[in-house]
């Protein structure tokens, strides 16, 4: 089978969970691609996860990575329960909740620009996912739900404390504990977001928005980006800390319980 030699093709095939669209030379917009699951994150999306960033981390001439979902109902609804529920022990619930912290602490350290491009409505670890990106552009009718609680959980990828970085202790604690689900415009005010887009022509307005980012190059861009935030033991202890609650409460009988029902709804 003859394959597309042009480093800029859009990588489309049956089984990609991810696709890739090289905008220009600098620009690589990628595309979560389960719309029928809402754009949920399984087990074959981490690791396309993994993949792009290793393929971001190698390409010097790379200055910006773009994410969206597929599709305008979903930019991603989080975890996919049908496909986690299989994890049946606190030790698997650890392993997965480390891995993804991996990824996500890797998306926010690529030496290049990242924005997230919310096209539609984020939960739970859809939000924890936007978080780790520089950042995060929405469209006006896109929902943000804080909706971990409902299952009896909370952050474990490291969205509690990217959640309390960006919003504060007091917000992020209403949100999560009340299970919110909220708009643009909330989320705009306490900072998760940097913009709304008018929402015409998603692709064009978010390259609008970041036009003026690419004018330097990548090394400019991971000096300003490593200056802008300065990792400390804390903050990484922070992150790990999060792995724990979250895992001993992926084993409750509460959890088990709720995910089970929501199943059975179909």
């Amino acid at each position: 089978m003859q394959v597309n030699q042009n480093p800029y093709f859009e990588r489309k095939t049956l089984i990609m969970v991810l696709t890739q669209n090289r905008i220009n030379e600098h620009i690589l917009w990628a595309k979560i691609n389960r719309p029928n699951a809402h754009n949920a994150i399984d087990f074959e999306v981490m690791e396309q996860l993994e993949e792009l960033v290793t393929q971001v981390e190698e390409d010097e001439g790379l200055r910006m990575l773009i994410l969206s979902g597929t599709g305008t109902r979903s930019f991603v609804s989080g975890g996919d329960l049908k496909k986690f529920h299989s994890i049946k022990s606190k030790k698997e619930a650890v392993a997965k909740a480390e891995r993804m912290q991996k990824l996500l602490l890797r998306i926010e350290t690529l030496p290049c620009w990242t924005i997230a491009c919310v096209n539609g409505d984020a939960y739970g670890g859809g939000i924890e996912l936007m978080l780790a990106f520089d950042f995060r552009l929405a469209v006006p009718d896109a929902k943000f739900g804080f909706t971990q609680g409902r299952f009896y959980l909370v952050p474990g990828w490291g969205g509690l404390t990217r959640l309390v970085e960006k919003a504060g202790r007091a917000k992020a604690l209403e949100w999560l504990g009340k299970s919110v689900v909220t708009n643009p415009n909330e989320v705009l005010a306490h900072g998760l977001i940097e913009h709304i887009l008018p929402g015409e022509s998603i692709e064009k307005e978010v390259l609008a928005w970041a036009e003026n980012l690419n004018k330097n190059d990548r090394a400019f861009i991971q000096v300003l980006k490593q200056g802008a935030i300065r990792y400390s033991t804390q903050r990484y202890e922070a992150l790990q800390a999060e792995i724990e609650p979250f895992s001993k409460l992926w084993v409750d009988e509460q959890h088990l319980d709720r995910v089970e029902k929501f199943m059975s709804r179909g």
